[in-house]
This record gives structure tokens, C-alpha cells and sequence, in this order.
């Protein structure tokens, strides 16, 4: 009976952990899309900086529009496809950083956070889904 009660608080443990982890992660992506946001805002007027702060914009905010639908997933291989969406999305944002920092049309320091924090980001997002195919 000891062992069952320790088994199950270290179960209960794991699963708030995951649960602390998830609301985390959500609130980061989150914050991630309101920094882009703002970096966009920054940008040089003109063609250029429209055009790819658009794109920018567009994959930067489905990152975190992705893992909060997964939320309300129906199974767990919809769940892994929602965190398959957000992680081409983060790397298509990668690029778009990249393009910016590499044209000169963003600062550099700036533009370097936001591509720490998407690296980031895709790491976990690629961890959760080979966890969720098992491969984890």
C-alpha cells in the first residue's frame, strides 16, 4: 500500500508538472507573438519591410495560434498535427528573422533575441512531438 501511495503522488506530481509546463508554454509563445509584434512595428517603412514583416507576422502568430488549438484537439495524432503546424510555422519565421537581420533591414541584436527564443520554441515543439509519436 505504501508503494501504490508513492507511486501515486509521483504520478499526480508528473502530471501538474505537465500541466505548469503547457500553461508556460502557451504564455511564451504568446509573448513571443507580441515581441514580433512590436519588431515589426520597428521596422523600416517600405516594399521590402512590408512584404516580409507581413509573412513574418503571419508565421510568428500561428506558432501560437497552433499550440492553443491543440488545446481543444480530438486525438492525440490531431494534438501532434497542431504542434506540426506550429513547428513548420516557427521555422518559417526563423527564416523570415534571418532575412531581416541578413538585409541589414533589421537591428541586429533585436532581430538575434527573437531567433534565440524561435529556436527555441521549435526544440520544444519538436521534443513534444516525438514524444507524442512515441519516439521520445
Amino acid at each position: 500500500k505504501m508503494q501504490n501511495a508513492t507511486s501515486e503522488k509521483l504520478k499526480t506530481k508528473m502530471q501538474n508538472d505537465k500541466s505548469k509546463f503547457k500553461k508556460e508554454f502557451r504564455g511564451r509563445v504568446y509573448r513571443f507573438a507580441l515581441d514580433v509584434i512590436e519588431f515589426i512595428e520597428q521596422l523600416p517603412k517600405g516594399q521590402v519591410s512590408n512584404i516580409i514583416g507581413d509573412q513574418l507576422l503571419r508565421s510568428a502568430t500561428s506558432i501560437g495560434a497552433n499550440v492553443i488549438e491543440a488545446q481543444g484537439a480530438s486525438s492525440r495524432k490531431d494534438y501532434t498535427n497542431f504542434f506540426a503546424h506550429a513547428l513548420k510555422s516557427a521555422n518559417e519565421t526563423e527564416f523570415w528573422l534571418c532575412l531581416l537581420r541578413d538585409s541589414g533591414k533589421a537591428e541586429r541584436e533585436r532581430t538575434e533575441n527573437l531567433l534565440r527564443e524561435v529556436i527555441e520554441l521549435s526544440k520544444i515543439l519538436a521534443t513534444s512531438i516525438m514524444t507524442l509519436k512515441g519516439k521520445g
